[in-house]
């Protein structure tokens, strides 16, 4: 079986990791959070919960994060990562959704997908995920539902392929926008998504530019056409053929 392992970008996220970490500890997953530049006890909360902690001094951004984190687990001898936030948004119980999709379907990537049932998700949240998934899937000739969704499976064979260079959160549209331009379809799992009274990280108009930016210089790069590449299973190993 695939060994597991779940990445947490975290920035005072003190109210909660703790919870979170011990929910996926006792999934019997390890778990790996990166923490940017948190001024609260985040860290310590994450270790003492069994977390292996990595610290940014200042903060670098959610790209800058998963990058890190990335780059640790690929030294290890995982298969896959699943990355998710530290907020408590994500639920824990979910993660079963995605181990049965990448069980019978072999994905390199799967995406979470909150779209089904929006309730409690902020306004201008909902319209800014669904004109950015709207552009996205079209660009990536695929349906994608919610492709700003962190709550993801990303097989290791994949990540190694993407170079990802992104520092913030336009990092979730790099993945997929990479990802279908190398041919590997992107599946996604409906997930259950917890809204609380903390102000979201997620600063909807900012990020927006921010995303179009990178955007215009993705479809823009002379490097654009897609790559055909086969994403297989034989006799239980994954291998990619051009």
């Amino acid at each position: 079986m695939t060994k597991i392992c779940v990445l947490i970008p975290v920035h005072n996220e003190a109210n909660t990791i703790g919870a979170v970490v011990r929910a996926i500890r006792a999934e019997g997953l390890d778990v790996v959070v990166v923490n940017d530049g948190s001024t609260d006890n985040s860290e310590a909360i994450a270790k003492e919960k069994g977390a292996f902690v990595m610290r940014h001094d200042a903060k670098s951004g959610k790209g800058s994060s998963l990058r890190r984190g990335f780059a640790h687990i690929l030294k290890q001898d995982y298969g896959a990562v699943i990355t998710m936030d530290g907020d408590g948004q994500h639920d824990v119980g979910d993660i079963h959704r995605f181990l049965e999709l990448a069980q019978t379907h072999r994905p390199a990537i799967i995406v979470g997908n909150r779209m089904d049932d929006p309730q409690g998700m902020p306004w201008a949240r909902y319209l800014t995920n669904r004109f950015m998934s709207f552009l996205i899937s079209l660009i990536c000739r695929q349906d994608v539902p919610d492709t700003q969704c962190g709550y993801r499976y990303m097989d290791c064979h994949l990540l190694r392929e993407l170079s990802l260079s992104c520092d913030d959160f336009e990092i979730e549209t790099e993945m997929l926008m990479k990802a279908a331009k190398k041919g590997f379809p992107v599946y996604s799992v409906p997930i259950r998504t917890i809204y609380r009274d903390e102000e979201s990280k997620i600063h909807p108009w900012k990020d927006t530019l921010r995303f179009i930016v990178y955007f215009l210089k993705e479809i823009t790069s002379p490097h654009n056409g897609p790559k055909r590449k086969v994403f297989s299973t034989t006799d239980g190993h994954k291998e990619y053929r051009k």
